[in-house]
């Protein structure tokens, strides 16, 4: 397992964001290491875990919870060959491009080391959005990314540490409950009927998640005390 590379984007002005700033840095470019990730403080406050990374929307990226995104290098191939067109690393604005490592099959709660010192540890998959659609070009992109079901991960900063491209991926904990990205993600956006799943995540889980899976629990124990 091997990051492949460590992207970061600018702040751009663009005319397909919903950012109240007008301005995006999903376009992310491979950089030269090594780069420091940190945790960058809460949500709508704290960006980017990677340093140099700058984020457009600070109401729905960033944060300590999605510090860092992560998308398999196989996943971006697979799209390639759907799309008929190149992917290079970092062009759905991931962070990290990995090889190797199952980055949809990953457990909330599992945490990687990438290097010698940089431990992260899986909160979440990625939600498509506007200003990803408008950033590729393709029609009906949301749908079709959602369907699909490969959504990447995001991790937060549990030990901080500097990383470049090739260095080493090891999981160093795998929780044994079986809450994946990519069941988190169907649970949030198409079946929400797996939410109370979610739960078994426990404190790994995002915090919005989380309250979003209380919150349905809630409405059913209420619905069946009506009915």
């Amino acid at each position: 397992m091997e990051l492949l590379s460590v992207n970061a984007g600018r702040r751009t002005a663009v005319d397909y964001t919903s950012s109240p700033t007008g301005r995006t840095a999903i376009d992310k470019r491979p950089v030269r290491g090594p780069v420091l990730v940190t945790a960058p403080g809460a949500k709508g406050v704290g960006g980017s875990g990677v340093a140099g990374d700058e984020i457009g929307d600070l109401r729905h990226h960033g944060g300590t919870d999605q510090a860092v995104y992560a998308y398999a290098r196989e996943d971006l191939d697979a799209w390639e060959r759907t799309l008929g067109r190149p992917l290079p690393d970092g062009t759905f604005g991931e962070n990290l491009t990995t090889s190797g490592v199952d980055v949809n099959g990953a457990r909330i709660g599992e945490r990687w080391r990438i290097g010698s010192d940089l431990v992260l540890e899986v909160t979440s998959g990625r939600i498509p959005c506007r200003t990803f659609q408008g950033h590729l070009g393709e029609t009906g992109w949301v749908k079709r990314f959602t369907g699909e079901r490969a959504p990447g991960a995001y991790l937060r900063v549990i030990e901080p540490g500097e990383i470049r491209a090739g260095d080493a991926i090891t999981i160093v904990h795998r929780p044994e409950h079986e809450v994946t990205v990519a069941l988190q993600f169907r649970a949030i956006t198409t079946e929400t009927s797996l939410l109370p799943r979610l739960l078994a995540a426990g404190d790994a889980l995002h915090p919005e998640t989380a309250e979003r899976a209380r919150a349905y629990v809630a409405r059913q124990a209420a619905q069946d005390l009506v009915g």
